[in-house]
C-alpha cells in the first residue's frame, strides 16, 4: 500500500519532467537532424566540427572559464567574511537583491556606465587622460558577467561556510595549524560541495550568454549563445541552431557530471 502511495506520489515530478525536460530535448535533437529545407540529415553534425565552430566552442569554453573563475575569486573571500559579519543574513540579502533586477535593464546600465560620456570617463577626464572606448571589449564582456554572476556564486558558498562546524576550525588552531592550513585542510575542504555548486550555476549558464555579447562585447565575443541565437532568428536555419544546442546540452551534462558531489566522501559535517 506504502509502495503504491510513494508511485502515485512520484507522477507530477515524471510528469513535469516528460513535459519540460524530455520533450523539449528530444525536439531538439529531432531539428538537429533537418536541413534548412526539412530533410532529414547529418550535414548540420559534420558542420559542427568544422573549424568555425570548434573555434566558437573553445571560445565559449574560454570565456566561461574567465567569468567563473574570477567570480570564485571574489564570491569565496566575500561569502568567508559574510559569514564572519554579526547581521549576516542581511548583508547577503542586500548582495543577491540586484539579482532580482531584470539582466535587460542591468546590461543597459552598465552601457551608461561605461560609454564615452559614463561617470568612469569623467572621472578619468578629472586627471587630464582622454576618455576611453571602454564598452565593446572581451575586459568590460567579462567584467559586466562577473558582476552579474556573484550572487549566484555566493550563495551556495555562504551556505556551506555558515553550516560549518566552528569546533573544527578551533580543534586545528589548538593542534598548532596556522591560519593558511586550517583553511587549506579543513575549511576549504568541508565548503567544496558550495564551490561545486557555484561553478555549476555560473559556469553553465555562462556557457551559452548571447545578450550581453551583443550589448557589451559588440559581437566582439562570440559564444554559442550567440551562435544560436543568429541560426534561429538570422539565418533562419533551424537545424543548424538545434544542433548547437545538442552540443551545448551534452557539454553542461558533462560539466555538472565533473563538478557533482558525491556522497560520502570528505567527511562531510552534519
Amino acid at each position: 500500500m506504502q509502495t503504491k502511495t510513494s508511485k502515485s506520489a512520484l507522477f507530477p515530478y515524471v510528469l513535469w519532467i516528460a513535459l519540460f525536460v524530455i520533450a523539449p530535448i528530444a525536439l531538439v535533437v529531432y531539428y538537429s537532424l533537418l536541413d534548412i529545407h526539412g530533410n532529414f540529415t547529418l550535414d548540420n553534425y559534420k558542420a559542427f566540427f568544422s573549424s568555425v565552430y570548434l573555434k566558437m566552442t573553445l571560445s565559449s569554453f574560454w570565456y566561461a572559464f574567465l567569468i567563473t573563475f574570477f567570480t570564485l575569486l571574489i564570491s569565496y573571500p566575500t561569502a568567508y567574511f559574510l559569514t564572519k559579519t554579526k547581521h549576516k543574513q542581511l548583508w547577503l540579502l542586500l548582495i543577491i537583491i540586484p539579482s532580482w533586477i531584470n539582466l535587460l535593464l542591468k546590461t543597459y546600465a552598465f552601457i551608461g556606465i561605461f560609454g564615452l560620456y559614463g561617470p568612469i570617463n569623467a572621472f578619468i577626464e578629472v586627471f587630464g587622460f582622454d576618455p576611453k572606448q571602454m564598452l565593446f571589449t572581451d575586459i568590460s564582456f567579462v567584467f559586466v558577467s562577473v558582476y552579474i554572476f556573484i550572487p549566484f556564486m555566493i550563495l551556495p558558498i555562504f551556505n556551506s561556510l555558515d553550516r560549518l562546524n566552528p569546533t573544527l576550525v578551533y580543534a586545528a588552531r589548538d593542534l598548532g595549524a596556522s591560519a593558511f592550513t586550517t583553511f587549506r585542510r579543513v575549511v576549504l575542504p568541508l565548503t567544496m560541495d558550495g564551490v561545486k555548486s557555484g561553478i555549476q550555476v555560473v559556469f553553465i549558464p555562462a556557457l551559452s550568454l548571447f545578450m550581453i555579447t551583443r550589448l557589451i562585447a559588440g559581437n566582439r565575443v562570440i559564444t554559442l549563445g550567440t551562435a544560436i541565437e543568429q541560426q534561429f532568428l538570422v539565418t533562419q536555419n533551424w537545424g543548424m541552431g538545434s544542433t548547437i544546442a545538442v552540443f551545448l546540452i551534452l557539454f553542461m551534462v558533462i560539466v555538472m557530471l565533473i563538478t557533482g558531489q558525491k556522497k560520502d566522501k570528505g567527511g562531510r559535517v552534519r
